[in-house]
């Protein structure tokens, strides 16, 4: 039937929609311990998807079935639910809440339509729950505000949706009443009530009279503020009844633009609220036709024409997620944008994040053909199997080679690119090493897997320190990829001290000799070259200076002894860090017309820049980057003193809308390898920042000895 998702709960089928208008796919937002994933279950019971809910402290829910998060009792990936209401697939997209994973919740508003943003009513609003309703801001995702946790014994529904209006504005306004063992409609003015997950109606208590008529008006004037038709205000004013059924509309469509959200009290455990939610995420949300597409580019990234959520238009779908598993293998969760996805075709697959973003994430471009193996719509860890999947619609890819998350699928006679959503950066570099040589070999092949499911884990191998350091988002963060490593891949790895690449040069002039030979009998060597060394301006690198008279040092060999000088400063000559910043003069040297070779004026060169050294004091220089600060305007002298007390050099602040400060400064990269957590820690979550490097200068004699000290 057209327009229709249609279910067999019976044989345990997946809900199936045949056209985009009867899918909505809908993201949980909200801070961790709002309930999402238990609410997510509540919702698969009255849709009659589940028989009874799971819990997450028995680990028996749909949403964390991964291990992880079994063992910590909280979301850390994204999950897909589905599940069918009067006709309508709904794609319940549940995300985790913690700061750590909002690269999840970012793929999670790139599939959706539409969202949910989940408060509990036992909970106050908190600046790290204002940046999740700033990051649905950014993207304009139209939203309804659900308030969950009513039978908890510290549970305010008054208190909760005061609190949501003061955070997110006065067009946050409630469409329901809790009343008793249920709710009031105040559109329809009926009360709802449930016994056993049952549902009936039936007129309103005269005790909320009152109440009602406040909360009704405020909400009709709130709808009609919004309204396109201009003489609905003057007629409301003037006494004239409006009709439901224009306000249900005017409602639907200042929802769909994302300049109304309705709230909607739910008790997960009870069931209130739960058919009434669903009700207006099926009537009052958006279809996937009804949502903007993400800019379509080609691979060359020449832009294209804006495409259509048409089942019969050229195909388009983008990897929001993916996820291994040694015995199953890779599986792409992905949302189809145009098109229809059948198993057994070919697909081209693109990758181009290093186009769009810059070279500094871990994942190169790439362009590949892959065929469509297993299509099947995912219920936590059962895979359901699909024949087709159309435009709006998300399912599950088995053991697509190459494409990683972010990836773009398209026709590969007419190939497509969508750009990726943006990637937050992260800022805890985590050392690690492999527990046993046994190790190293499942360690590469368990971070290669991890960085194509994980756009915000970020994998460096430092070429100066030899460590492998992992690009964190946080503490939580790294916990779980080390998790992935230990009990997924079976990588049993160390975490280490980080250590910071270093550099040495001259604090003054200094003369070295040196001198190679050995000559025991036979083609022996012989070199002898005297240098002078002096310091240069930072950023100058090296320079070599040729004061050779009278032949002492034959002109072939003049290179050799650069060549031997460089190689030395690659050592470093004092703590073992690459040397910079120094001008090098030949002054003399000896040579033997047998015995002098390349080889032996390469090592008198170096010899004689060690010798150097001793003559004068070796300075170490440490990496200086730019930290930028956003915090509150009240955590500004926190944050000045916090970064004063980490030898940083302030720079300015600036104002950044109402009520933020940008603090800028110049800190000592060893001193901020952990200022993820710190920071989170002084502003609780309130304050962000980013970093890049500057340049290297010297490191105070203190923390010279500091540092010794502590690799003592």
């Amino acid at each position: 039937m057209a327009d229709k998702a249609s279910s067999s709960q019976g044989g345990g089928a997946a809900p199936v929609a045949d056209s985009p208008a009867a899918i909505r796919n809908v993201v949980l937002v909200g801070p961790s311990g709002a309930g999402k994933t238990t609410l997510v279950e509540a919702l698969l019971v009255a849709s009659g998807v589940l028989s009874r809910p799971g819990t997450v402290v028995d680990g028996t829910t749909v949403c964390d079935c991964d291990d992880a998060e079994i063992r910590q009792q909280r979301s850390v990936g994204l999950a897909l639910a589905p599940l069918p209401h009067n006709g309508v697939k709904v794609n319940l997209i549940d995300t985790p809440g913690y700061a750590d994973f909002v690269g999840e919740l970012r793929a999670g508003l790139r599939a959706a339509d539409c969202a949910l943003f989940v408060l509990a009513a036992n909970e106050s609003i908190d600046e790290p729950t204002k940046a999740l309703w700033q990051e649905c801001d950014r993207v304009g995702m139209p939203r309804a505000v659900v308030i969950t946790k009513l039978d908890h014994a510290r549970a305010n529904y008054e208190n909760a949706l005061s609190a949501a209006q003061d955070a997110f504005g006065d067009k946050v306004l409630p469409l329901y009443l809790p009343a008793g063992t249920g709710l009031v409609g105040l559109l329809s003015q009926t009360q709802y009530e449930y016994d056993r997950g049952k549902r009936s109606t039936r007129a309103p208590d005269p005790q909320y009279a009152d109440q009602l008529e406040e909360l009704r008006g405020t909400l009709i004037e709130g709808i009609i503020e919004e309204s396109e038709d201009e003489s609905l205000m003057e007629r409301y004013l003037g006494g004239e009844e409006i009709g439901q059924d224009v306000l249900v509309e005017d409602l639907e469509a200042a929802v769909a633009r994302g300049s109304f959200f309705p709230v909607i009290p739910v008790c997960s455990g009870t069931g209130v609220g739960t058919m009434e939610l669903l009700e207006v995420a099926t009537s009052g949300f958006p279809s996937p036709p009804e949502h903007p597409l993400p800019e379509v580019f080609t691979p060359h990234g020449v832009p294209r024409n804006k495409l259509d959520c048409d089942p019969n238009g050229p195909l388009l779908a983008e990897v929001v997620k993916t996820t291994s598993d040694p015995y199953v293998g890779r599986v792409s969760l992905v949302r189809v944008f145009s098109g229809t996805i059948r198993p057994d075709t070919t697909v081209h697959v693109s990758g181009h994040f290093t186009s769009f973003f810059g070279a500094a994430n871990s994942h190169a471009d790439h362009d590949e053909d892959e065929r469509i193996g297993t299509l099947s719509f995912p219920l936590g860890r059962q895979q359901r199997p699909a024949t087709t999947v159309v435009a709006g619609d998300l399912c599950a890819i088995g053991r697509l080679t190459h494409a990683e998350t972010g990836d773009t699928l398209s026709d590969k006679a007419d190939p497509l690119l969508l750009k990726p959503w943006t990637m937050p950066e992260p800022l805890l570099p985590i050392a690690v090493q492999a527990h046993a040589k046994t190790d190293e070999d499942k360690l590469s092949v368990g971070l290669q897997r991890l960085a194509a499911e994980d756009p915000t884990l970020r994998i460096e191998q430092n070429p100066e320190t030899h460590q492998i350091v992992l690009w964190c988002m946080g503490e939580a963060h790294s916990d779980v990829v080390l998790d992935a490593l230990a009990n997924r891949y079976g990588v049993t790895v160390d975490t280490v001290e980080l250590r910071v690449p270093l550099r040495e040069t001259f604090g003054g002039k200094a003369k070295g000799h040196g001198r190679h030979v050995k000559q025991s009998g036979g083609h022996g060597q012989y070199a002898v070259c005297d240098i002078e060394v002096e310091p240069l301006p930072q950023g100058s690198e090296f320079e070599f200076v040729d004061k050779v008279v009278g032949g002492s040092v034959p002109r072939q060999f003049i290179p050799s002894v650069e060549k031997g000088i460089r190689a030395q400063m690659e050592k470093g000559v004092g703590a073992g860090y690459p040397m910079v910043n120094i001008r090098v003069t030949l002054l003399d040297g000896k040579s033997h017309s047998v015995d002098s070779s390349d080889m032996a004026f390469q090592m008198a060169g170096g010899l004689a820049l060690r010798e150097a050294a001793t003559a004068t004091k070796v300075n170490l220089l440490e990496p200086v980057d730019l930290v930028s600060v956003l915090t509150p305007d009240e955590l500004v002298g926190s944050v000045m003193s916090d970064l004063s007390g980490r030898r940083g050099r302030l720079l300015g602040t600036e104002r950044v809308g109402e009520d933020r400060t940008l603090v800028k400064a110049e800190v000592p990269q060893v001193e901020i390898t952990r200022y993820a957590i710190d920071l989170r820690s002084l502003s609780h979550g309130a304050a962000s920042f980013t970093r890049a490097f500057s340049r290297y200068e010297a490191m105070p004699d203190s923390a010279v000895q500091r540092m010794k000290a502590s690799v003592s």
